[in-house]
């Protein structure tokens, strides 16, 4: 062998003929399966390969490997671990200058097949199955930084290496020792994604995800979620949208797959957003808008989230609905339960995405999340996409600034929705609320509605008030004020309503209330109380109790927060008289099953209500402007109440000119009983659209099909009429005033009109002052 070496190396123009020699020797010996003379010509090819670095090595290294090819054919497992270890020796070698001929087709191939070897002895397909990935390795260090060799990443290999790799992962993770298979695969995809240049990632993730597909992967998803561990690990971070896209792409190809395995999918894109958030860390923590600057947009995500969500609620109601016709009762309650488990999955998914999302975005999802959100007279069912993703976005929402967090874009709209007549809809904006506001994570303590007799023993966080934040209270605070006052006198609120709205005013003393916005929650609660004492609204004795319940138990806790001991026993004294002849104003009770309600409420009892005196003289010390508490609080009218409340008469008075005068229909034909019915259809607004998209294509297929003579002269005559109409009114209008000199005089050859005493004149009623 030493001097087979010597030669080569002193004479490297006959390498080609040496390695052609001994070529055809091992090839006859493969054949006649003399493998011990097949294992020296191999030695001897390694060593000459080893040692040969010239620019003849070229022709070798094609008798080489096809050498190697024929041991790969065999099927002897020796020999193919002999090939396979010789093939690795060769792909470690660095070369000078790139092969514009070589291609290693047949070695994608054959390495694949071992790697999915099933000899029946397991000790020899373990060995087989390492082979075969360690061929792959070699030929991924061979070709991927060969800029000719870039056919390597195209689909038709990476469906091969792919796939080979993740079997091997999945079918002997379990293994042990030092050459398992599951270990040194896991290995070779790390590098393969390690080198994936930007173009070809898609090639690269596209059949990891038809793999799972094939093996049924996504349910249970443990393996799928650790092969998407290692993509993102693996990759550079600046390529994570590029899969982040395919799984989004992939979750749209299964919109009507099963249940779990949507949720698994989804699990999996949580996972991805996590560790591409973690990659790309900004000043205030993770930020997937720096991740998905380069691919998929923040509301395209969203977009997608959210319309896989409306879909599984829409299955789940369609489940219902049969199981209430009487088919498929059985499996209906399984397949409705397992849509909650797509839906939990894409809500803990929106809450992440929303969770890291700088400020200033998410109140512009949140914004495009309330445009989901159904309109007046929709089927209600399909808040939950609304809900689900507005509370998701929020959860674990810290902003520094209040004007951040609740930018008037966003908090106009919000509102809007708690004026609408759907005690649901108003509980997700209080929810959405406490979210935001909440920056201490306090409202958990908070939870329930009830006289808590130490506040102290809750330990609640809290900060002082920045300056930021009390110019927040003092431009939105009285929005926040009118949002609970008239969230509370809606008569079909039920006691988790009210659960939320004490949440809300407790949570508002916390973080925002300075000195003023102290008093002027004490304004509204004893103007809630005055609400629900005079009862102008007619509201249900529930309705009341409930309210004057509310009031005992935030001013409890105002007071303990304050730290006035006046107000203390006020409160507390109140209360226990309470306790004795009036438990139903009481959270405690009236908000338990069958509580005794009274007909109606006494207010010549005073000792029952919280008295303005008495609070106005506990507020008496330095930093409290107590005379304001006998101005009474009045809910300030928006042009909200105009836009939600749309049972005003007015709203259904239509005034039509017709320029027309004699298009007019005769008076008895504008005579109309005005009932129940003409009102109701004057409001309703369902159908309108439907009516305008007729209206259009109508429009349309008139000028298509229309002959052009009918189109102009349709036109022509629209023209005509409105020049003369015009004309009228210049005439009318150009035409001097009437002056009151009662001069007549000839200008131009245009005799003006005779002018008229100013007594006499007509002026229009809006004129006259």
């Amino acid at each position: 062998m030493e001097k087979l070496t010597f030669y080569a190396v002193s004479a490297p123009e006959k390498l080609d003929r040496i390695g052609a020699y001994l070529a055809e020797r091992l090839s006859r010996d493969v054949v006649r399966h003399r493998y011990g003379y097949v294992v020296i010509a191999m030695e001897a090819l390694d060593q000459l390969l080893m040692a040969c670095h010239s620019q003849s090595i070229k022709p070798f290294v094609e008798s080489f490997l096809h050498m190697v090819a024929k041991l790969l054919e065999s099927r002897e497992p020796d020999l193919q671990v002999l090939g396979t270890n010789s093939f690795v020796k060769f792909a470690n070698i660095e070369e000078d200058t790139p092969s514009y001929h070589r291609r290693y087709d047949f070695f994608v191939s054959q390495f694949s097949a071992m790697c999915h070897s099933t000899h029946e002895d397991p000790e020899t397909r373990t060995r087989i199955r390492v082979a075969g990935i360690k061929g792959l390795q070699g030929v991924v260090r061979k070709t991927v930084n060969d800029e000719l060799q870039a056919i390597i990443w195209e689909p038709q290999h990476m469906d091969k290496l792919i796939p080979s790799m993740l079997f091997n992962m999945q079918d002997m993770a379990g293994q042990d020792g030092e050459e398992n298979p599951a270990a040194l695969a896991e290995s070779c995809f790390r590098e393969l994604l390690g080198r994936a240049a930007y173009g070809n990632m898609n090639n690269a993730v596209r059949p990891v995800l038809v793999h799972l597909d094939n093996h049924h992967l996504w349910d249970p998803n443990e393996f799928a979620v650790s092969c998407f561990r290692i993509i993102m690990y693996s990759i550079q971070a600046q390529h994570s949208h590029h899969v982040i896209q395919q799984v989004l792409n992939h979750l749209d190809t299964h919109n009507r797959s099963t249940p779990r395995l949507r949720a698994g999918i989804v699990q999996v894109l949580l996972e991805t957003v996590a560790i591409a958030a973690k990659g790309s860390v900004g000043d205030t923590g993770p930020n997937i808008d720096k991740v998905l600057l380069a691919g998929p947009t923040v509301l395209e995500v969203f977009n997608t989230l959210l319309k896989h969500l409306r879909m599984s609620v829409d299955f789940e109601l369609g489940q219902v609905s049969r199981r209430n016709s009487g088919t498929s009762v059985s499996s209906g309650r399984g397949k409705e339960s397992e849509e909650r488990i797509v839906q939990n999955a894409i809500i803990q998914t929106i809450g992440f995405f929303g969770g890291n999302l700088p400020d200033y975005q998410r109140a512009e999802v949140m914004m495009f999340i309330m445009g989901k959100v159904p309109v007046y007279g929709t089927p209600c069912h399909t808040l939950d996409t609304v809900k689900i993703g507005g509370a998701g976005v929020t959860s674990g929402f810290k902003s520094k600034s209040m004007a951040a967090a609740l930018p008037a874009p966003f908090l106009d709209p919000l509102f809007s929705i708690s004026l609408m007549e759907d005690s649901e809809l108003r509980q997700l904006v209080l929810e959405i609320l406490h979210n935001i506001i909440d920056r201490h994570d306090n409202r958990a303590k908070l939870r329930g509605i009830r006289i808590i007799p130490n506040v102290a023993a809750l330990k609640i966080k809290r900060e002082k008030i920045s300056k930021q934040d009390v110019a927040f209270m003092k431009k939105h605070g009285q929005q926040l004020y009118r949002h609970i006052y008239l969230g509370c006198k809606e008569e079909d609120n039920v006691h988790k309503n009210f659960e939320l709205l004490f949440t809300t005013l407790a949570v508002l003393t916390i973080e925002l209330a300075n000195e003023d916005v102290v008093v002027d929650l004490i304004r509204l609660a004893i103007a809630l109380q005055d609400m629900a004492l005079s009862n102008e609204e007619n509201m249900p004795i529930f309705i009341r109790c409930g309210i004057m319940a509310l009031v005992a138990a935030y001013l409890n806790f105002l007071s303990q927060m304050i730290a006035n001991p006046p107000f203390c026993q006020h409160v507390s004294k109140v209360i226990e008289l309470r306790n004795m002849d009036a438990p139903y104003l009481l959270p405690e009770h009236v908000f338990r099953d069958k509580c005794p309600l009274p007909e109606s409420l006494d207010r010549e009892d005073k000792q029952l209500y919280f008295q303005t005196s008495d609070m106005a003289e506990c507020l008496a010390a330095p930093g409290y402007n107590a005379e304001r508490l006998s101005i009474p609080y009045v809910p300030q009218v928006t042009d909200e109440d105009r836009l939600t409340r749309r049972k005003s008469f007015v709203d259904t008075i239509s005034l039509q000119v017709d320029i027309m005068s004699n298009s007019l229909p005769d008076k008895s034909q504008l005579a109309e009983e005005i009932t129940f019915e003409t009102l109701k259809k004057a409001i309703d607004t369902t159908g309108l659209e439907e009516q305008e998209r007729e209206k259009r294509r109508q429009v349309m297929e008139k000028f298509q099909k229309a002959p052009f003579e009918e189109i102009a002269a349709h036109c022509e005559s629209k023209a005509t009429m409105l020049h003369d109409r015009l004309a009228q009114i210049f005439e009318l209008t150009i035409r001097p005033p009437p002056s009151p000199s009662g001069v007549v005089s000839i200008s131009a050859g245009h005799t003006q009109h005779p002018s008229v005493p100013v007594y006499e004149m007509k002026f229009p009623d809006l004129c006259v002052y």
